[in-house]
């Protein structure tokens, strides 16, 4: 297995390709501690021509650790593609038809061209994803990343020294608003109801700080609305300054993975007619945010 940094000069010394590894095949303890080495230094690393199904991506990610279900998102049980253990990231239903425009589904789908961090809105929230591009459209739908390590090392000290105890607010509910989606049933609002996470973490393999920022992020503990959404979209256009994003342009086959509590990232716009099949596992984090020291 190598690692080749993509565009160490111009970019955030943050993504890597991965060469050397077949992820049809299980690894052996010795690959499985290079993929998580990697991670640690990297954040997000790319596989080329991965031509995996759904098996050999469980057996993959499992081999890295415990899988969260899928229930981020708001199709009901009876209109799922696929299983809890894989996250549906695609225009498709369940018979493989493009969504409509006005779709539901859909339009809570769009909340992932906003900036997150996956699952912030849950108590644990996510550590890997894994992400498998299975039908590309012909233009659009790339991926964006934000280097949070690298955002946080840029700020000023004060701004640093006010960040660093802060706990904020992450909903569904919140992020979905900003679109002005508010279609949700009351038994949603229940399930998304916002859950507690440090703004400034500390990665408990390397040990650096980094900005915990979402759009799901709505409120800052102890600060009136307002001046906390202020503050949170000053910190939000910091950290996606070009300097600090690498952009990932979709490759039939891609698998690209990455690290939750050191990035952030966004999907991008498509043709919405045009198929864009793509299909997500998630490692869930050890413990809550507010369990690890900053």
């Amino acid at each position: 297995m190598n690692i080749k940094p993509i565009d160490p000069v111009n970019r955030p010394f943050f993504a890597g390709v991965v060469s050397g590894l077949d992820l049809r095949k299980p690894l052996t303890p010795e690959e499985v501690k290079a993929v998580h080495a990697g991670m640690d230094e990297f954040a997000v690393l790319v596989f080329h021509d991965q031509p995996i199904d759904d098996e050999q991506q469980l057996v993959f990610s499992r081999s890295l650790g415990p899988l969260e279900q899928a229930t981020g998102d708001i199709a009901a049980p009876q209109d799922r593609r696929m299983g809890m253990d894989l996250n549906d990231i695609s225009n498709l239903d369940k018979n493989n038809n493009v969504l409509a425009r006005d779709d539901r589904r859909r339009l809570f789908g769009l909340g992932n061209q906003l900036w997150h961090s996956d699952s912030s809105f849950k108590p644990v929230p996510a550590k890997y994803s894994l992400l498998s591009a299975r039908t590309i459209p012909p233009a659009g739908g790339n991926t964006e990343f934000a280097d949070m390590r690298a955002a946080y090392d840029a700020l000023d000290e004060e701004t640093k020294r006010e960040a660093h105890d802060l706990i904020c607010s992450h909903s569904q509910i919140f992020s979905r608003g900003i679109l002005g989606f508010t279609d949700f049933t009351d038994e949603e609002r229940v399930k998304w109801a916002p859950v507690r996470q440090r703004l400034v973490r500390r990665h408990p393999s390397s040990g650096r700080l980094s900005l915990y920022l979402a759009s799901h992020a709505g409120g800052i503990e102890g600060w009136p609305v307002p001046e906390a959404r202020a503050f949170l979209r000053d910190l939000t256009e910091h950290a996606t300054q070009r300097k600090f994003v690498y952009a990932h342009v979709w490759k039939p086959h891609d698998l690209v993975m990455w690290d939750n509590r050191c990035t952030m990232h966004r999907a991008r716009r498509y043709d919405h007619t045009e198929v864009r099949d793509m299909r997500r596992t998630t490692l869930t984090n050890e413990v809550s945010s507010l369990e690890q020291a900053p």
